[in-house]
């Protein structure tokens, strides 16, 4: 039993989840928060492709009037500032629309409540977010 819980609190990460918002003036979107591992591993892969956008996805919603019920994907850049990582937009983000972030970043594989009652996941799921602009 007591290799269980050393094994279930090793495998478990006392951070918080990466905290997702609009910036003050909302032309972007920070994510923060983010443990020194996944900020390095996120710095890591920033360096040997700063043009790749799949460390966070952006997505507008669909509203409820509109033909097409898929989310679309925002392009835009992603940089690192300091201990945040910036998504800027391609166009401006329009007022009134709904935006989902999904991001691995910080994703958990296995905590300890999940190892002890026995809910892990087989796949890893995104972080999502919802953003109204």
């Amino acid at each position: 039993m007591f290799a269980i819980a050393t094994f279930a609190l090793a495998c478990s990460n006392t951070n918080n989840k990466p905290i997702i918002k609009f910036s003050r003036d909302s032309s972007s979107i920070i994510i923060k928060n983010f443990d020194e591992t996944s900020l390095l591993q996120v710095r890591n892969s920033y360096l040997a492709n700063p043009d790749s956008n799949s460390l966070v996805s952006v997505l507008v919603q669909p509203g409820e009037l509109d033909s097409l019920q898929d989310e679309i994907l925002v392009p835009g850049k992603i940089k690192i500032s300091g201990d945040s990582l910036v998504f800027n937009p391609d166009q401006p983000f329009r007022k009134d629309n709904t935006y989902v972030v999904e991001s691995f970043i910080n994703v958990q594989f296995a905590t300890a409540g999940k190892l002890i009652t026995g809910k892990v996941k087989y796949n890893l799921q995104p972080q999502r977010q919802i953003l109204k602009r």
